[in-house]
């Protein structure tokens, strides 16, 4: 499936120029049809997917309550 830049930038949740800047630059694979940028929805899943992975894996980090000071020497 193709969106036009304007597509991809709500799909991605990032702003236009931002978009256009990556497609101009050769970030992000596009074709020209002579009036406007298609772009490739399938090429932005396996990021997606890594993000998502990424950010389950803070939130796993993030949950975990802080060990026992090893050094923490007991008074009794």
């Amino acid at each position: 499936m193709y969106l036009t830049i304007s597509e991809t930038a709500e799909y991605l949740e990032l702003d236009e120029a931002k978009i256009r800047a990556f497609v101009l630059q050769c970030k992000i694979r596009s074709v020209y049809d002579g009036k406007q940028y298609l772009i490739n929805k399938d090429q932005f899943s396996t990021h997606l997917e890594q993000m998502e992975k990424y950010r389950e894996t803070i939130q796993e980090y993030l949950r975990e309550s802080l060990p026992e000071d090893i050094d923490v020497k007991d008074e009794d």
